[in-house]
């Protein structure tokens, strides 16, 4: 039988681990947290698809248009058909397992616009899509861990990947329970570990998402790819412990954001886009937002409040918990804030990697959405890409014997070991809030040749101390070790945004400020002892 090793529990781990399963491989599956915590659950407005409910002169080929079209043309045509013809399948294979999407009158699921798409194809549960889709999965999965098919290990963390002449034989993973390193082996190693949020510091995402596992397969060999294109949710309320989400479920319902100008309200998305402006893609509201330098506001008050307890109730509970808001009476107060990461690991249309037997899902891996994604298509690809990647393991030969990594082992154990013992003023909790800082500030929605160098001499420094951190007992084991892999790849997106001399997409440079087709491939970065190398793809090795 074959094994399949997946890092990561939320949708795209759970999508990649149950059609593992149902192909007749033995999947481990690891996360830190149950799926019931995993990011994915925060996702809010819906998921995409062309169904025969959706408008008459919609399509596939439309769907597939736009998200060509916002990613600014640089995510691969195949790729991108592949997701989009997936979508409806995709919506019934969950309805089918339970997902409880809204329903009209006549018991039809419901959809809404959302930005960058010319027709109306979101389809939604209230503002929970995420945690329904999770829901569903899980039962999925728990149903297969009964089986014996799936076996769930919680508390664990990857440490690094076992990867001998370019080939993945499993990995090492961290126990939170004994502090000890384990090798587990396996056919093939599936990565679907999220974003980079932790590099940021407040954004709308989880700190569960920091980076770490990209950053450390890149240390390993693996290309990374698209690191520059980082997307800002244009509507994000501010709390004291991180930036919420305010779903773009809220301008899809009708929502308009505007500033105030001498006791007047300013609709200033409408007055230069007309009267689709509130929906147009999120780098530009959000470059729209910071251009104003005023506080903005997204009003959806004029709604009837029986309508916004149905379609927005999320929202309205969110604004009134954690700010004291009443959306049915009063606007939002909202700002851009760090969202999601089109950049991670470089893979091919079956999701393998630069390294055999290593595979990528989710939001760690970059596909789909070239230098912008359009809201809606995040729980599409997460759903559609663990299917992909299972379909390409279940053509793998099952391996043999594997490669000793005896020596790789213990060396690693002991700088862990090291790491506890370490004694230094430079402590882990203090640094990354350096690093969020420079990022913030240095990587913002526009920035500059000046701002990226200045970005990168500061994150040298973090890197110059981090193997010098003092260990902190408070916190769990796995944070005073995964420093140097999040400053690792907090340098490769910064090298990224600086060798892209251009405007594109989510990539705002107001020093390169139109867009260059010489630069219209995706990035490519490698990391050899400490030496960064980006390339152009011109050759579509990874078709994005």
């Amino acid at each position: 039988m074959k094994n399949v090793l997946v890092i990561g529990s939320g949708i795209s781990g759970m999508s990649c681990a149950i059609h593992c399963a149902q192909k007749g491989m033995h999947v481990t599956l690891v996360s830190p947290f149950p799926s019931e915590r995993s990011q994915s659950v925060m996702a809010a407005g819906g998921i995409n698809a062309v169904l025969s409910e959706n408008q008459e002169d919609d399509s596939i080929e439309i769907h597939i248009e736009d998200t060509l079209k916002g990613g600014a043309y640089i995510a691969g045509k195949k790729a991108v058909e592949g997701l989009c013809t997936d979508a409806g399948p995709i919506v019934k294979y969950l309805e089918g397992i339970g997902t409880v999407f809204s329903i009209d009158a006549d018991g039809k699921p419901k959809y809404r616009a959302f930005g960058g798409q010319s027709r109306k194809r979101t389809y939604y549960c209230g503002a929970s899509t995420g945690k329904q889709i999770v829901t569903a999965l899980n039962m999925e999965v728990r149903r297969l861990e009964a089986a014996g098919q799936v076996e769930r290990q919680l508390g664990t963390c990857f440490h690094s990947a076992l990867i001998k002449d370019g080939v993945c034989y499993g990995a090492l993973l961290f126990r939170e329970t004994t502090g000890n390193l384990d090798a587990v082996y396996a056919d093939a190693v599936v990565m679907a570990t999220g974003g980079q949020n932790t590099i940021f510091g407040k954004t709308t995402g989880s700190t569960q998402c920091d980076g770490y596992a990209a950053g450390r397969l890149f240390e390993q060999g693996v290309v990374l790819k698209n690191l520059e294109f980082i997307q800002y949710h244009p509507t994000t309320l501010e709390t004291s412990q991180k930036r919420m989400l305010i779903s773009e479920a809220v301008r899809g319902e009708g929502g308009r954001l505007f500033y105030e100008e001498n006791g007047k309200r300013v609709y200033f998305m409408e007055d230069k886009y007309g009267p689709g402006g509130n929906l147009q893609t999120r780098d530009v509201v959000s470059r729209e937002i910071y251009a104003t330098h005023k506080d903005v506001y997204l009003d959806i008050s004029f709604l009837d409040a029986a309508v916004i307890n149905e379609r927005l109730p999320e929202v309205r509970d969110l604004c009134r918990k954690y700010r004291g808001i009443d959306i049915t009476r009063e606007p939002i107060p909202v700002a851009p804030s760090v969202h999601f990461f089109m950049g991670g690991i470089a893979v091919h249309n079956d999701h393998s990697t630069s390294v055999s037997n290593l595979y990528a899902v989710g939001e760690c891996a970059s596909i789909y959405h070239g230098a912008n994604r359009l809201g809606g298509n995040s729980l599409l690809a997460a759903v559609h890409g663990g299917r992909v990647a299972a379909q390409a393991i279940d053509k793998l030969e099952a391996g043999g014997a594997h490669p000793s990594f005896d020596e790789f082992i213990t060396k690693q154990q002991e700088k862990l070991a090291a790491v506890k013992e370490a004694q230094s003023t430079f402590a882990y909790a203090n640094i990354l809030n350096m690093l969020a800082h420079t990022m913030q500030e240095d990587l913002g929605i526009v920035r500059d040749e000046a701002s990226l160098r200045n970005g990168l001499q500061q994150i040298d420094y973090y890197l110059s101390v981090a193997d010098r951190i003092r260990y902190d007992s408070s916190v769990l084991a796995y944070f005073n070790y995964s420093l140097p892999g999040i400053l690792t790849l907090a340098r490769g997106v910064l090298t990224c945004a600086l060798n892209r001399e251009e405007s594109r997409g989510a990539h705002y440079r107001s020093d390169c400020p139109d867009t260059d087709e010489s630069f219209a491939h995706a990035t490519l970065i490698s990391y050899d002892g400490g030496r960064y190398r980006t390339w152009l793809d011109t050759e579509g090795e990874y078709e994005s």
